[in-house]
């Protein structure tokens, strides 16, 4: 078995130039606009202080002398007045200010959560076999006999040859690898072999379901460690491999190449080999293709994703709230 084709931060998946056609594009709505609101009005020009200039023919008044107040020496109650009144007048435009900012807010929010799309499926936690104890079924992981990958192309699919469920794990790999995904609680492996769109390759594409998403981080980690050093590997599934004119045996004994990486509590694997049993070439493109199509596209972005989320049908309105009794 050849090594495994690694990528950068996820040993053993392989690196992508470009993204898939058909994977599926989450477009964010760009955020509300805020409500503008009108500047403030220019604060009135100072008031000029100290004692008016008395106009010339005033009656009484001498021009070019100043007029007193009757009462310079205001009484101290009518200062309190005064200051009181003053406090509640920047009281109450404060509380205008802060009212009219809290309005502000409430229509920010709302025009927020009014402009954000609705949910389409509601998570189902898929981190451990006990919240998530329902097995997989070879129906659940290949439904059909084609795999399609690209809808604009529906004619390059993956053939599904014939899928298998396994209960004993061991059968689903060799030396260390099998007895890893043992100890760390495998309880089932399916898998089933496909032909690639372009014929010239053999693929095995399995889940296998673990105990807890900590295990399958363990199962993530120590495999490539026991593929580098070949001590363990994933084998490939050849289910006529006894028949005289056998289309899959190149799994069983060709080289082949491998991935693999996890979700929830699955550790999801790819092994390929080329039909006409010859070496797949190191940084092969076709095989890089066929990982990522396999493990993260269909494995984990779609079986894996169709378990970890529950459809929200689009006529389905929320349930009323319920009246408040006293």
């Amino acid at each position: 078995m050849s090594p495994a084709v690694g990528a950068p931060g996820r040993p053993g998946m392989p690196p992508r130039t470009a993204p898939n056609p058909a994977m599926p594009v989450r477009v964010v709505p760009p955020p509300p606009t805020r409500p503008t609101v009108a500047p403030p009005p220019p604060p009135p020009p100072p008031r000029r202080t100290g004692p008016r200039p008395a106009a010339a023919g005033e009656p009484g008044v001498a021009a070019g002398w100043q007029r007193l107040a009757p009462h310079p020496n205001m009484s101290s109650r009518w200062k309190k007045a005064l200051s009181v009144l003053g406090v509640l007048a920047v009281l109450t435009v404060c509380g205008v200010g802060s009212f009219l900012m809290v309005l502000d807010e409430k229509k920010g929010t709302g025009a927020q959560a009014n402009s954000s799309p609705p949910p389409t499926a509601t998570p189902i936690d898929i981190t451990t076999r006990e919240v998530d104890p329902k097995p997989l079924t070879a129906n659940e992981v290949f439904p059909g006999k084609q795999i399609v990958i690209d809808p604009k192309k529906p004619t390059e699919v993956y053939t599904v040859i014939k899928p298998q469920v396994l209960t004993d794990c061991r059968a689903a790999a060799s030396g260390q690898i099998s007895k890893l995904i043992t100890d760390l609680g495998c309880s089932q492996v399916v898998r089933g072999t496909m032909r690639s769109p372009n014929g010239a390759y053999l693929v095995t594409g399995g889940i296998v379901n673990l105990d807890t998403v900590a295990n399958a981080e363990k199962a993530y980690e120590a495999i490539k460690p026991i593929v580098d050093e070949g001590k363990g590997r994933f084998l490939g599934y050849a289910p006529d491999r006894q028949a005289k004119k056998s289309i899959t045996k190149p799994l069983a004994l060709a080289s082949t190449h491998a991935g693999w990486n996890i979700r929830g509590h699955y550790l999801v694997y790819c092994v390929i080999a080329r039909s006409d049993g010859g070496e797949i070439p190191i940084g092969d493109p076709f095989a890089k293709q066929i990982l990522f199509d396999v493990i993260e596209f269909y494995l984990r972005g779609k079986v894996l994703e169709d378990r970890a989320s529950d459809p929200i049908s689009p006529d389905a309105t929320p349930a009323p709230a319920p009246s408040a009794t006293n």
